[in-house]
């Protein structure tokens, strides 16, 4: 099966450039840039991700010369395109005048990598540094207002872009990555998901063996997906803990028990730790602090679980990429974004084996896993709930009382989405509890209660967002139901900010 290798220099886009690969039913990997690339079969091109530094940082990552070996071609992204010219002859230098964000660039040149495209296009910069001098041998494609955005040497087969063509903020990067891959690479359409899925059968059963397995079970996509797919493989050697952290959604722990459908015959085992939880968290402020003690305290629940299933050796989580890459690049360089509690969080010790068969998935990928693992659709469209769950939408110190208050407002938003039909054609949607209190008044009388914020976006892959445009009267309908039902809050507001330069989450 051919493959296209991305390199990865650090990236936060780095494995978003391999998901779109796979959309195309091409095969990708990410690998460090400093590996022996030898060992992989069948490579048809290379692709070098972006990244933090600069080509003439003390520290910056090299580009490895073992690349050549391969004789594919490449495309530089970002970084990864300075790094091509720097090692060509080029020169690169600090910009006067930064771009990031949608930038306009201008194709003045067509060439292989640009065919088909507008004439002018939307991409997505993050730069400082610009090519200041070509190498020999380079065609300049395009060029924005400030600075070069595409080259290329036919000749020798290297291509560059200082834009991100994998963002879906750049409005043709799609069919800038397909030139790439099969008019340069001539790749072939040799995969999908469900050779992943026979894949990951495969490796749970030659993992595992004849061991029991214990799976964290949320009720989430990501944990339903998880659980389908370890039944698939061990079916029963397989037993699920729902920790009912005091830190769910309003009647989760009721609504997951009970909302398995197919997956009845799964054995799940609650433990009531809300107590617990609260208690660690008792005036803990900083966001970083509170996903790790979160994580520290739901591995330790599944410790004391362990003693009571000594035959466990295999702790299985449904940790995705998302939640891996913003915690650290995946094998390389890139900087820490936040921790995940299931990434992040978790103390060095040796009492379990993790397994996590869905981290180099993406939302939808796994979404398409589910369905053909037969799984509802109520179960697999359900929006993402992150694992330290409301302890990071509660902004500040997490205590009962405010986490009360939080799941009723989120309650009603869900709730309002569903009634108006919205659900399913946003992303994610919840709402945050800050820690501001601002004055109102109600009938005669003045209050002094908490701000609500509203946080709604639109995504394929959950690494980029856009705010949902969501209609003006029904923003309205929520915050009047908001403030008027929710003992605790008397204003409501709605977050319009996108992904980057914002997260989805507060925390």
């Amino acid at each position: 099966m051919n493959t296209i290798l991305v390199i990865d220099y650090g990236s936060q886009y780095n494995m978003l450039i391999s998901r779109r690969i796979r959309e195309m039913n091409v095969y990708s990997l990410v690998v460090r840039y400093d590996q022996d690339f030898s060992k992989y079969e069948d490579i048809v091109g290379v692709i070098l991700s972006g990244g933090p530094s600069s080509v003439y940082d003390d520290f910056s990552p090299e580009f490895n010369q073992k690349i050549l070996d391969l004789n594919v071609p490449i495309l530089g992204i970002c970084y990864g395109m300075q790094l091509l010219v720097k090692t060509f002859g080029g020169k690169i230098s600090s910009a006067s005048k930064r771009e990031y964000g949608k930038v306009v660039i201008e194709n003045v040149v067509y060439g292989e990598l640009n065919r088909n495209l507008s004439k002018n296009t939307s991409v997505w910069m993050s730069h400082s540094d610009y090519l200041d001098e070509m190498p020999k041998g380079f065609t300049m494609l395009s060029k924005s207002k400030n600075a070069i955005a595409m080259i290329e040497n036919q000749r020798k087969r290297l291509y560059g872009v200082q834009f991100h063509p994998e963002v879906t903020h750049t409005e043709e990067g799609r069919k800038l990555i397909e030139n790439f891959v099969f008019n340069i690479c001539k790749a072939k359409k040799e995969w999908n998901v469900s050779d992943f899925l026979q894949e990951k059968v495969d490796f749970i059963k030659n993992t595992v063996k004849d061991e029991t397995v214990i799976l964290g079970l949320s009720g989430g996509v990501d944990s339903t997906v998880c659980a389908a797919l370890l039944d698939m493989a061990i079916s029963s050697q397989l037993t699920c803990i729902f920790v009912d952290t005091g830190l769910l959604r309003k009647n989760e722990a009721i609504d997951v028990i009970n909302g398995y459908g197919t997956l009845k015959h799964l054995k799940i085992i609650k433990v009531d730790a809300k107590a617990r939880f609260f208690e660690a968290l008792k005036n803990i402020t900083d966001p970083e602090e509170k996903r790790k003690i979160i994580g520290r305290v739901f591995f330790e629940v599944f410790e004391e679980e362990k003693k009571k299933h000594k035959e466990a050796k295999f702790l299985a989580q449904g940790t995705i990429y998302p939640d891996v890459i913003e915690s650290s690049s995946v094998s390389g360089p890139s900087e820490t974004i936040k921790s995940h509690h299931n990434v992040g969080g978790m103390p060095l010790q040796d009492s379990f084996i993790i397994i996590e068969p869905l981290r180099d998935l993406f939302k939808d990928e796994v979404r398409a896993l589910g369905r053909i693992l037969g799984l509802d659709d109520t179960l697999i469209n359900r929006h993402p709930f992150p694992g330290p769950g409301l302890g990071i939408r509660v902004i500040g110190e997490v205590d009962e009382k405010r986490v009360k208050i939080l799941q009723e407002a989120d309650y009603i938003f869900i709730e309002e989405l569903r009634k108006h039909g919205l659900y399913n054609k946003v992303s994610q949607a919840f709402v945050v509890l800050l820690p501001v209190k601002t004055v109102g008044v109600m009938g005669d009388q003045r209050t002094y209660e908490n701000v609500a914020c509203i946080r709604s976006v639109n995504t394929t892959d959950f690494m980029t967002a856009d705010v949902s445009r969501l209609p003006f009267e029904f923003l309205e309908v929520v915050s009047s139901r908001i403030v008027n039902e929710v003992l605790g809050i008397n204003r409501v507001t709605f977050d319009i900010t996108s992904k980057p330069p914002g997260t989805i989450e507060w925390e």
